[in-house]
């Protein structure tokens, strides 16, 4: 066979477990924006060396563009070799690919094989793998999705990392959002990725789990932070049949606290984010909200919040959007220890799948 081998999207994803390494051949910032399952970004151009390269290429023309391009193609391909694949053996098959499989991972993938390897590029590159992405998420898979449902701090995610911890088919939009879902859901440190790196998480979930199975995910709203629940797979989840959690108001005191020790040990911080429901309560009460919160009357605000924003918040929202809540399954937790969760989780997971 002929290297480089040349795969349109279709037949490399057939075959991406069968990749040594999968290399995106982009600029950091296109990395980082999105990329394909366990890539790593080695580019032939890194995102200064593409400005200058385009500045010249509009300014100079062609000819010369091309001839500072090679040269730094050239070194760049060179370092990357050098670096971190001197070692790898005859047989290490590697998947290029950059933004539409042209020059840049072309460049690559020719080096690569006139040294030996058996190469892959990917035909069409990343915009071939993200139209696939588009188009698998407008069709969501038939699978036996079960909506873990409950009111704040009821413990929806600790039961998701219990189901998951237990062999069971999760699919966490928080974790894959790094948000929990709420005005004070932002997570310390943590942005958020882009709405297509969260889309590809999604797919790539999706794409992994066993349709005779049920598949675990929380009953989220449309948006998981500033980001969006595909339209399929929020349709498909409003009609799934649902997982009650009960648990006390005093138990639900507690967890917030414990989750969100960066808002709880940071009074400051969680008054800025308590300005954002001023709209709906009023300034008499945000200041008062932010007073407690600046005295440290942590346990009496959590559990103001609860009933009087996110209590009445959470029932309209899913008596209104999830079809099958009323004859919702329900999981009483006598507290939340975590063998609590796990005798809830292991009890969900025996249960036999829908037909």
């Amino acid at each position: 066979m002929k290297y480089p081998e040349i795969l349109r999207i279709d037949d490399v994803l057939a075959r991406l477990e069968d990749f040594d390494t999968i290399i995106d051949a982009r600029s950091p910032g296109e990395f980082a924006l999105d990329h394909l399952p366990d890539a790593i970004n080695c580019p032939v151009l890194d995102d200064e060396q593409r400005i200058v390269v385009g500045t010249l290429y509009k300014q100079t023309g062609a000819f010369e563009a091309k001839k500072l391009g090679a040269v730094l193609v050239a070194k760049n391909i060179a370092h990357h070799i050098e670096t971190l694949w001197q070692d790898k053996p005859r047989d290490w098959t590697p998947l290029v690919y950059c933004w539409r499989g042209g020059n840049r991972s072309g460049s690559m993938a020719h080096i690569l094989a006139k040294i030996g390897w058996p190469v892959v590029q990917l035909d069409g590159g990343y915009k071939a793998f993200r139209n696939r992405v588009n188009a698998d998420l407008e069709q969501v898979p038939q699978l036996d999705f079960r909506v873990i449902c409950g009111t704040t701090g009821s413990g929806k995610t600790r039961l998701l990392d219990t189901l998951e911890s237990i062999g069971a088919q999760v699919l966490d939009l928080e974790q894959l959002a790094a948000h929990r879902g709420s005005v004070l859901g932002n997570l310390p440190c943590q942005p958020q990725p882009s709405q297509k790196a969260f889309e590809t998480s999604i797919w790539n979930r999706l794409r992994r789990f066993d349709a005779d199975r049920p598949v675990f995910v929380e009953s989220e709203s449309k948006k998981v932070g500033a980001l969006r629940v595909p339209a399929a797979l929020m349709g498909r989840m409003r009609a799934s049949p649902c997982v009650a959690l009960e648990v006390s108001r005093q138990a639900r005191v507690r967890l917030l606290i414990e989750d969100y020790q960066h808002f709880a040990c940071n009074a400051p911080a969680l008054n800025a984010q308590l300005t954002y429901l001023t709209d709906l309560h009023g300034k008499a009460t945000i200041a008062r909200w932010q007073d407690m919160a600046t005295e440290g009357h942590m346990s009496e605000l959590v559990e103001e919040l609860l009933v009087a924003h996110y209590d009445p918040a959470y029932t309209r929202s899913i008596h209104r959007n999830f079809t099958q809540y009323e004859g919702a399954r329900a999981v009483h937790l006598a507290d939340i220890s975590p063998a609590a969760f796990l005798a809830a989780a292991r009890a969900l997971h025996e249960e036999p799948v829908s037909t």
